[in-house]
């Protein structure tokens, strides 16, 4: 079965894409670009201080002090992208989900891409890469029937598209899959426990212990534990949304890792989709990059 890939997303008239920063010790929300013509989404934190984020097809990056504009990744032969991108630990690579429903590994600093995942029928969309950078987590969507978009497992793979395993049977959907920074769990969100809530979970890498971290009456998506270990972020949408649009009023919410059924809401924001779809923590844990799209 074909499936064609849609086409990038774009700002509604009187909309800005704001890539925002907030501070852990001040609770402080800074924007470090805003942009009424490209709809950037989904920031990364890399080693040096840029940001990594896609707009238009394209992967961008800018300084986290908002000191530059975003300039595009000279990426040779990479297919239009979408907001599903990861770096290595060391900043230099980074794997992006394209929309040839494939990853891809591209030098940050430009170069030839390096498609990863094989023709294995599947449609691939990462998001983790382990501690050590050797393997990739990714939700695995088969499209077969009507609804093949509600059918999603966490998978991982290694960086050079080989030991394809499943971690979930569960049909899904499930979504947002990373490692915890000890490597210990890959943390997702799922509707295994709640059809037609997605709540948060994690599992062991080698696919045991699938556990239930939290739930109420809210659909909570992305959840992204800070290098330091001891705190998440994750996104937060009204009760009843289904999958993670864009365009709504969302939360981002804090919670410790020790406690998460104890979150509490930092931002109100109008976004979702975009906002924060990847890991954006600074590699020290002070901050976190998101992105909301206030219409006028």
């Amino acid at each position: 079965m074909s499936v064609d890939a849609p086409p990038a997303r774009t700002l509604r008239e009187g909309q800005t894409a704001r890539i925002r920063i907030w501070d852990r010790e001040t609770e402080a929300v800074r924007t470090v670009h805003a942009s009424a013509e490209t709809l950037f989404e989904a920031p990364n934190w890399a080693p040096d201080g840029r940001l990594v984020v896609n707009g238009e097809g394209a992967l961008w990056t800018l300084p986290s002090d908002g000191s530059a504009a975003p300039e595009r990744v000279g990426a040779v032969g990479l297919p239009d992208v979408n907001n599903d991108h990861v770096l290595s630990p060391d900043g230099l690579t980074v794997y992006a989900s394209a929309n040839d429903w494939h990853i891809w590994a591209v030098p940050l600093a430009g170069g030839e891409a390096r498609r990863v995942t094989r023709d294995d029928g599947g449609l691939h969309f990462l998001h983790g890469v382990s501690p050590d950078g050797s393997l990739l987590a990714y939700v695995r969507l088969d499209p077969v029937g009507e609804n093949w978009w509600a059918s999603a497992t966490i998978h991982t793979i290694a960086t050079d598209g080989s030991g394809d395993v499943a971690l979930t049977t569960h049909p899904g959907p499930a979504d947002g899959c990373e490692w915890t920074p000890d490597g210990e769990w890959i943390l997702f969100n799922t509707e295994q426990f709640s059809p037609g809530t997605a709540q948060l979970a994690r599992v062991r890498p080698d696919g045991s212990d699938l556990e239930r971290l939290a739930a109420d009456e809210r659909v909570n998506w992305f959840p992204h534990v800070a290098p330091t270990g001891d705190t998440a972020v994750y996104l937060s949408y009204p009760p009843g949304t289904q999958g993670h649009p864009g365009d709504l009023p969302v939360e981002l919410r804090l919670v410790s890792t020790a406690a998460w059924g104890e979150p509490r809401t930092i931002v109100e924001l109008f976004g979702g989709q975009g906002t924060i779809n990847v890991p954006s923590w600074a590699p020290d844990g002070s901050a976190f990059a998101f992105v909301d799209y206030p219409l006028r």
